[in-house]
């Protein structure tokens, strides 16, 4: 157990820095409202596009980005949200802490604002230095998605803390039949660990246990909660790709620095033709290559496929509001055709969930097998002489 909190502290620390990065790079913040734009209707009469109609694209965009605050929701145009906070360290070299509250709705704090102009480093924070010219500052904020992270994180330890709790109630009787949840989570463990990590690793599975069920538990509950609509639920974790990026960099790291002597002569010197590594190393080349493609395919797998659950739900939920111009014999269709299919869509979304942290814990087993592999001597056949 000491073993597997330190593995959830020191993922949970480098998901936190995923996070801090993915604010960095994400494209655009939820919650920030969407520019108004002016079109024209029927004359010279100008109203807004939110008027005309429903952006979609942009409600989608806000949806799987991240934000500097958790919004909750509007009511009569006031937006209900939580601030949270923001670090940033000016050209001057001077760091400055605050609410995102201070920058919220256009306002300018310390020379810091969200810029909503122009696609570079739009729904970012950004400054002016002193020729006025536009910069982005080192941005270490604590955005939805790293906040989203720290709560996940703190659901799984209450969870595995929770189970061991209870055996330590028992004086850790392994014989005792736990119930309810506990039993389910203790189930759930015992599964992955039979038939997934300890064939997949081999002789030393108790050595990437901690780390690998630490890995399924945070993809797990990340993928539930990104399905619950109301606060704590609702961030996008497992839809950054900076976030999926940091787990399958641990899951490289894990495979390339503890990889035995056969891993790496197979991938430097494998058991081919002289000819495909001397002179030209064509052979160790492409196994390099796959030691780089195989973090890319973890980050690709799981980040696309939550990516995609998200968005297609929010599409589907705005078919009620798209057709809302179309009649009511139409849009009263298609309100009741969105909502059968959301639900659908929904209940697949909870196997997917689960599905998606199965398998990111697979192939991360799989990968560490591969490099803790045994060397097996050929034995040639006697002859016996009569």
């Amino acid at each position: 157990m000491k073993a597997w909190l330190r593995h959830t502290a020191l993922l949970v620390a480098l998901l936190i820095g995923g996070g801090l990065l993915g604010s960095v790079y994400a494209s655009k913040p939820q919650g920030e409202p969407a520019e108004p734009q002016e079109v024209a209707v029927d004359g010279p009469e100008v109203v807004s596009q939110e008027e005309a109609k429903l952006d979609v694209v942009g409600l989608i965009f806000e949806h799987i980005g991240d934000s500097y605050s958790w919004h909750i929701t509007t009511i009569n145009g006031h937006h209900i949200e939580i601030p949270l906070l923001c670090i940033v360290r000016s050209q001057e070299g001077r760091w400055y802490a605050f609410s995102s509250a201070k920058v919220a709705h256009g306002h300018t704090h310390e020379g810091f604002f969200i810029n909503h102009e122009g696609e570079q480093w739009k729904g970012k924070l950004v400054a002016h230095n002193s020729e006025g010219e536009l910069y982005r500052p080192l941005d270490l904020s604590i955005t939805k998605n790293a906040a989203g992270v720290m709560f996940n994180s703190l659901v799984v330890i209450v969870i595995i803390l929770g189970v061991a709790g209870w055996y330590r109630r028992r004086n850790y009787d392994h014989t005792a039949v736990p119930r309810g949840f506990v039993g389910a989570v203790e189930m759930l463990i015992v599964s992955l660990v039979d038939d997934v990590i300890k064939p997949s690793v081999g002789k030393d599975y108790k050595r990437y246990s901690p780390y690998l069920l630490t890995a399924f538990f945070f993809i797990f509950v990340s993928n539930l909660l990104g399905l619950v609509p109301i606060f704590p639920g609702g961030a996008n974790v497992t839809g950054n790709i900076a976030i999926t990026l940091v787990l399958a960099l641990a899951t490289m790291f894990a495979v390339n620095v503890f990889g035995n002597k056969e891993y790496w002569k197979e991938i430097l010197w494998p058991d081919v033709p002289v000819w495909m590594k001397f002179p030209i190393p064509l052979m160790p080349v492409i196994e390099i290559f796959g030691i780089i493609s195989k973090p890319f395919a973890l980050t690709i797998r799981l980040f696309a496929n939550i990516m995609a659950g998200h968005t297609v739900l929010i599409a589907l939920t705005c078919l009620v509001f798209i057709t809302v111009n179309m009649g009511a014999t139409m849009n009263g269709v298609m309100t009741v055709f969105s909502v059968l299919l959301s639900v659908f869509m929904l209940v697949l979304e909870l196997l997917v969930a689960y599905i998606q942290a199965y398998v990111f814990t697979m192939l991360s087993a799989v990968f560490i097998g591969l490099s803790r592999k045994e060397h097996h001597a050929a034995h040639k056949p006697t002859q016996q002489h009569k």
